[in-house]
């Protein structure tokens, strides 16, 4: 199965489309063409047959190892996707020629499983030398971290290829803020072609994984006398983040209530006032947003199904450029002469 992309970007009003299995509400679409990147479903069945299944154990492994890096994996597709397209740029390090994406604000000190894509890359390039883009294996992680955290599974497009720079100034400037409204938000997403229905499935992401409190401060507000949400959940962020005058280095469950667990819970605890970030809350805070969370937290298949059909969306943005399949997924494979 081949998937053709034509981004487009969509004009935000207060009215969208959601997916099939959410509720119709009108759509508001401008197109703009740009050149069609293919992928595809099997891609890999010849030439590196094993190669899922190589992605999937090491994943395993890890997540074994550390349940929080089923997260972390698949944070890492989504930082990737949203600098110029899946193209493994945000692997790189930094070089004479660029700076790189791990440095950004959006990502310092923040992104991890690095070395698990590395212990990936170096087996497949065992197996099958140069075949499997990094791109494609942060594409697969993602799933298979999902996958082993009880979500869904479905059929990753591949055919990515490794970009051959990194853009320090696009992942300071078009990563989405934990701190960002709704407007914000949706205008992250548009800009790289992914819709209001896709930022919300793809906020269900929150129902796994870990934030430091200084990336939802600005939801305890104190002393402004904004604190909003469940009174009793805001106070145990108070206590766990701020012991004394000053905040802590503590971390928060993204879900309170199924932490490891990859369900609809998410969206229960936003229509509780539980959200923890300010980007969660806010998606109760907007009437539109709000009837979808509504409906994902009243069925999680429905939720799981637009979840994996948002990733698949997701996972195929790209922009036409030269590219390669990397032997190291840190460097552009000139540099690997030289390292």
């Amino acid at each position: 199965m081949a998937v053709s992309v034509v981004l487009c970007l969509l004009a935000f009003g207060l009215v969208i489309t959601a997916h099939a299995s959410t509720p119709e509400l009108g759509l508001n679409k401008t197109c703009i063409d740009e050149p069609e990147v293919t992928l595809q479903v099997g891609l890999y069945d010849e030439s590196c047959p094993t190669a899922e299944l190589i992605v999937s154990s090491w994943v395993q492994k890890a997540v074994e190892e550390d349940p929080r890096m089923a997260a972390s994996l698949l944070r890492l597709h989504f930082h990737d996707c949203f600098v110029n397209g899946c193209d493994g740029s945000v692997l790189l390090e930094d070089t004479a020629d660029f700076v790189g994406e791990k440095t950004a604000p959006p990502n310092l000190n923040s992104l991890r499983g690095f070395e698990v894509i590395d212990d990936i890359k170096a087996q497949l390039e065992l197996v099958c030398p140069q075949t499997v883009s990094c791109a494609d294996i942060l594409a697969i992680a993602a799933r298979d971290s999902v996958a082993l955290s009880s979500g869904p599974r479905w059929e990753v497009p591949v055919g990515r290829k490794d970009s051959l720079f990194a853009s320090y100034e696009t992942a300071a400037s078009h990563l989405p803020s934990p701190a960002s409204n709704v407007t914000a938000l949706v205008g992250a997403f548009q800009d790289v072609g992914l819709t209001l229905a896709d930022l919300v499935a793809l906020s269900g992401a929150h129902t796994i994984g870990k934030a430091k409190c200084s990336s939802f401060s600005s939801r305890l507000s104190i002393g402004t006398g904004s604190l909003r949400g469940d009174p009793e959940f805001l106070q145990s962020l108070l206590m766990l983040c701020y012991p004394s005058t000053s905040i802590s280095t503590a971390m928060a469950d993204l879900d309170l209530k199924t932490p490891t667990a990859f369900d609809n819970q998410y969206y229960i605890n936003l229509l509780r006032g539980e959200g923890l970030l300010v980007s969660d809350e806010m998606l109760v805070e907007n009437e539109v947003t709000q009837a979808i969370v509504e409906l994902y937290a009243a069925n999680c298949d429905i939720f799981l199904q637009d979840f994996a059909k948002s990733m698949v969306r997701m996972g195929s943005l790209a922009k036409r450029q030269e590219g390669e399949v990397r032997v190291n997924c840190r460097f552009i494979n000139y540099n690997n002469i030289i390292h």
